[in-house]
């Protein structure tokens, strides 16, 4: 299982927020490639991207963050976070990101993301982000009545190289994972499944890795507080 560290970026800093809400920042630092360079020097093999302004605005905002973050390190990244169109995918990958996360187009454009994943094998990722299983979009402002599960099942066909889940009501908030709906997730498909939200613990995740159905991880805020040691963390994993 991939342990992947979380740089969410809001108006170019490292944070983290609470169950997602915007006004409940709290700021990590203030230099993100040299946040990302030390994940890398930690260990990480990949890392997690998220442009949060960018998820509200519909387009990318913290460019220039991302960019210096590519530019300081070897290891790949994913991004989330207002990708909206063909274009910006394309500009992204370019830039020398791996893998292109879609969200919300995942919802209101299911067909770009068909589109993307035929033009850029391995490269395209959907990010699937819910509260009680109902998928939020746009910055998780906006609530659907989509179920996480029917969205994924969606993509089964479509190529995509991963589906990134979030339970938004434990994102930030140090209480654990939810790994049985994550575990239920991803036995329901067959694309790898990364779990994010609430990993606080090197117990949650290894309780993930036992599940022996669930791809990955992400973890932002356990990282920057030290309740898990990333070191520790990839070794225990590999072991």
């Amino acid at each position: 299982m991939i342990l992947y560290p979380a740089i969410d970026l809001k108006d170019g800093n490292c944070v983290r927020l609470l169950r997602g809400d915007m006004e409940a920042a709290t700021v990590f630092g203030d230099d993100p490639a040299a946040q990302a360079r030390a994940f890398q020097d930690a260990g990480a093999e990949w890392l997690h991207l998220v442009d949060l302004n960018g998820a509200f605005a519909g387009h990318p905002v913290n460019a220039e963050a991302v960019g210096a973050i590519l530019a300081a390190v070897t290891v790949p990244a994913q991004l989330g976070g207002g990708i909206r169109d063909m274009a910006t995918i394309e500009g992204w990958l370019e830039r020398g990101l791996s893998r292109v996360i879609l969200g919300t187009v995942a919802v209101e454009n299911p067909s770009l993301v068909r589109e993307a994943a035929l033009a850029f094998p391995g490269k395209i990722a959907v990010g699937i982000d819910a509260r009680g299983g109902r998928v939020a979009t746009r910055g998780w402002a906006e609530e659907t009545d989509v179920m996480a599960v029917d969205l994924a099942r969606q993509f089964e066909d479509a190529g995509v190289a991963a589906i990134i889940y979030t339970d938004i009501d434990r994102d930030g908030a140090m209480q654990g994972p939810n790994i049985a709906a994550t575990e239920a997730l991803a036995r329901a498909v067959t694309i790898p499944v990364i779990a994010s939200g609430g990993v606080s613990s090197m117990q949650d995740l290894l309780a993930l890795r036992e599940t022996r159905a669930i791809a990955g991880a992400i973890s932002g805020r356990a990282l920057y507080d030290g309740a898990i040691n990333l070191s520790e963390a990839l070794r225990a994993l590999k072991g």
